[in-house]
């Protein structure tokens, strides 16, 4: 079906009044209501906020993305998809095509709407060559940016600069960088269940009605009267470049829009939150459950520790488990790096509560007064007697010096210079030339060695 000329787009915007625009959302709302199943009303909103966003480009600093992303397969994507290329202006769905087609239709006069079904293969684990991609989707939704090329005219070089500002809508499974994620509108989908009936799509039949919902959104446009607005308390920052665009809108059409954009803007942003917390992020949350009171720590300690913990990602970072190395990779970025401190005669590499301090403030929420961090570490290595046999957490760390006449040696019972040291959650006191011999006992995977040699020399 052919799109309407400019003089029937001219006569039916004569035919509109202060409502019009409250009518044309509304069509968009229901059109999108009756194929997709939504996880919830605001994702709805979103969706058609989103589909009119798209002919005002224009008008915009920036255009968010609206990713439809679920943990499974069949949950809806490539259908909301689908319905979406219906109602955008110039859609090209971007499947087994080259990077440089697709830079050239972005950088075209008329403009495209990308859809992009399987995104997980442009950044997921199964993403190969897809750096000039990945950059398109990175910098395309700011106005004006570019996409530099170098261009091979017969001996001579030269340089060339193709726009990339287009807005993006995608599909996939999973999750996906924090670069896209932080300026998407993210609508988890989910497979559908039995109270959850829609009406099934057939291009063929329902394509018609697709194109006069566009029809309509168009002609909406040529008139409409958009204004920066204002946002609420909850949408600041990068949220607020996402979410700018399409509050616009649903204050220009007026009505019950503009309260329930804000709704769905704020709830959509908390949802995100919740949902996904980076690696890094959790890597800072975790090492301040490791450290509890302790002042310093051993990275190998720290690693085993983190593995206990409950649903810890760190056993398997792209299949394998996290290493001394990948802790220093992640933690360098928040300015922490390991320290060579001497223990007994080893000097493991260790990390300062003093260096996450201040990292630990800036990105988590404080600590309740009481917590049950400890008892939560204990209770697991209960529930895993080996841990300690299989896991490379057998330094020790000094937490001080006590006077030899109040304590004795744990390893050979005999008083002398000892110190304190922490294994884990077990404190004891030793020689310094008792810690390489203790620590090798609970390599052995005897917790309890000491204890029992105790009983054979009391028999």
């Amino acid at each position: 079906m052919t799109a309407l000329s400019n003089d029937d787009l001219d006569k039916l915007a004569l035919e509109t009044d202060a409502r019009s625009g409250e009518r044309m959302l509304a069509q968009v709302h229901a059109f999108l209501g009756r194929f997709i199943s939504y996880p919830n009303e605001h994702s709805h909103v979103a969706h058609a906020l989103w589909c009119v966003h798209t002919h005002l480009m224009d008008k915009w600093d920036s255009t968010p993305r609206l990713a439809f992303l679920s943990p499974e397969p069949a949950s809806g994507k490539s259908r909301a998809l689908e319905i979406t290329e219906l109602l955008v202006p110039n859609p090209v769905t971007a499947i087994n095509v080259s990077p440089a087609y697709l830079f050239r239709k972005v950088g075209s006069d008329e403009g495209v709407t990308l859809l992009y079904d399987e995104i997980d293969t442009v950044f997921g684990p199964k993403a190969r060559d897809n750096e000039e991609m990945r950059g398109l989707l990175n910098a395309g939704h700011r106005k004006g940016a570019v996409a530099g090329r170098c261009i091979v005219r017969g001996k001579t070089v030269e340089t060339e600069e193709i726009p990339a500002y287009a807005a993006v809508a995608m599909g996939g499974l999973g999750w996906l960088p924090d670069t896209i994620m932080s300026r998407s509108v993210v609508i988890r989908m989910r497979r559908r269940h039995d109270g959850e009936p829609i009406e099934p799509y057939r291009r063929r039949v329902h394509e018609p009605d697709g194109y006069r919902v566009r029809d309509l959104i168009v002609a909406w446009a040529r008139s409409a009267a958009t204004a920066w607005p204002e946002l609420p308390a909850g949408i600041q920052d990068r949220d607020a470049d996402v979410w700018e665009p399409l509050i616009a809108v649903a204050d220009a059409v007026g009505g019950q829009w503009a309260t329930r954009a804000r709704q769905a803007g704020l709830a959509l942003i908390a949802q995100s939150k919740e949902d996904d917390t980076s690696l890094g992020i959790r890597l800072l949350a975790d090492c301040r459950t490791v450290f509890e009171e302790a002042t310093e720590l051993p990275s190998r300690t720290i690693l085993g520790h983190l593995l206990e913990l409950p649903e810890s990602p760190w056993g398997d970072i792209r299949g394998k488990p996290l290493d001394e190395r990948g802790l220093a990779k992640r933690l360098k970025l928040y300015g922490v790096k390991p320290r060579t401190i001497r223990i007994g005669n080893t000097t493991p590499r260790c990390y300062l509560r003093a260096d996450f301090e201040i990292q630990w403030r800036s990105y988590l929420p404080p600590l309740p007064p009481k917590t049950k961090t400890s008892e939560t570490i204990k209770t697991t290595r209960e529930k895993l007697p080996n841990v300690l046999a299989v896991a490379a957490v057998l330094d020790l760390a000094v937490n001080g010096r006590e006077d030899a006449t109040i304590r004795k040696c744990a390893h050979c019972e005999k008083d002398g210079d000892i110190l304190q040291c922490a294994y884990g959650t077990v404190e004891v006191w030793l020689h310094r030339d008792c810690v390489e011999t203790w620590t090798a006992a609970q390599h052995l995977g005897s917790a309890d060695l000491i204890h029992r040699r105790r009983q054979d020399g009391a028999r």
